[in-house]
């Protein structure tokens, strides 16, 4: 209500002013252009000669302040007035308290019964936040991105890098993101040569003010597949780690040796045993069949000499003369007589006759 009542008081005043006779003053310098920071404080200042009779403020049109020569009339705390004389000359300076994105437009300054007026623009930025690891561990030597994100910016900040870590290579690019018009993405590439700290800093535009955040680069060693490139060095505990290894894969293979050798050797016994059984089995069924062929067959007389031999030996000797005379006698017996001369003799008296060349031994055999 009390509102209500300062806006009709400086209605009344305005319109009084205005039904008063105009005179020469005028704005000898008029407000000027800034840019603050989102919930800080923006000033204006407007300076006009003496004489003047009612100053007015508006923002994008419309009145916001209103200042007599005897106060000011505020009709919103937000904004205020400030008052003062240089070279005998009056400035006024509008105060805008705790300045939000909403404040910003045009400022304009004007005089009652004048058609001079003078006007600024307010610009109002937002400092976001940015997000970034708190820590990184990457590999010696080995390009790595880091990625910082600006968020909830007004507008889009200027995203830059401090490095503090040894490199070799190190470049960085930003682009706003397509999604999301308050933010934007800014990624660095290096390669790391030892450990430090990179800070992502975002200046904000037409300020000279900045945000930064840091992040902790821890560099580790290349694996072990990279140890074959100069300068490389294995730390103490992969050479432990690769003794053990080498230990235990030799270990296993003695163990698998000493297996295979007896598994061989107890196959190469099964085979042996096997073959001494078959020849068991096959020299005891020669000797059987042997025996059963010497008790069909009887023992053989090596003693014996065979009796055609020798008859050839004795016919192939010259007959001694006793012998001579036993053979005429025998022929003067017995004519000799041709194979027609011979006289069958009676079937009923067979006759056998001898011929006796020269004595006969008789071989006797022994069935056993």
């Amino acid at each position: 209500m009390e509102g209500c009542w300062k806006g009709i008081h400086a209605l009344l005043v305005i319109l009084a002013v205005l039904a008063a006779s105009g005179s020469s003053y005028q704005i000898l310098e008029g407000p000027k252009n800034a840019t603050v920071l989102e919930g800080s404080e923006a000033r204006f200042n407007c300076t006009v000669s003496q004489g003047w009779m009612l100053i007015m403020w508006a923002l994008d049109g419309t009145v916001v302040l209103s200042l007599t020569r005897n106060e000011p009339i505020i009709t919103n705390s937000h904004f205020t007035s400030a008052s003062y004389e240089v070279d005998g000359n009056f400035v006024s300076e509008m105060i805008i308290h705790d300045v939000q994105l909403s404040d910003a437009g045009r400022i304009k300054c004007s005089l009652q019964n004048s058609d001079r007026d003078a006007s600024a623009f307010l610009s109002v930025q937002v400092m976001g936040t940015l997000l970034i690891p708190s820590s990184l561990v990457v590999t010696e030597d080995e390009p790595c991105n880091v990625t910082c994100r600006a968020v909830g910016w007004v507008p889009l900040p200027d995203i830059a890098w401090e490095i503090g870590v040894p490199v070799s290579h190190s470049n960085y690019y930003s682009f706003p993101e397509p999604d999301d018009l308050q933010s934007a993405v800014s990624i660095l590439s290096l390669t790391p040569q030892g450990n430090g700290t990179l800070t992502c800093v975002a200046n904000a535009k037409g300020l000279h003010l900045h945000k930064s955040v840091a992040v902790n680069l821890t560099v580790i060693e290349p694996p072990l597949d990279n140890i074959d490139k100069p300068g490389t060095s294995l730390p103490t505990w992969a050479i432990i780690l690769l003794a053990v290894s080498f230990s235990l894969l030799l270990i296993l293979i003695i163990v698998l040796i000493i297996i295979f050798c007896c598994c061989v050797s107890r196959r190469e016994k099964k085979e042996s045993s096997y073959q001494s059984e078959i020849r068991k089995s096959a020299s005891v069924k020669t000797n059987k069949e042997m025996v059963e062929t010497k008790i069909k067959s009887g023992n053989v007389n090596y003693g014996y000499s065979s009796e055609e031999s020798k008859t050839a030996e004795i016919s192939s000797l010259p007959p001694k003369p006793h012998e001579l005379s036993v053979l005429e006698q025998h022929n003067t017996r017995y004519p000799h007589q041709g194979p027609d001369e011979r006289q069958p003799a009676p079937a009923t008296r067979p006759y056998v006759s001898f011929i006796m060349g020269s004595p006969k031994k008789v071989r006797n055999v022994t069935l056993v």
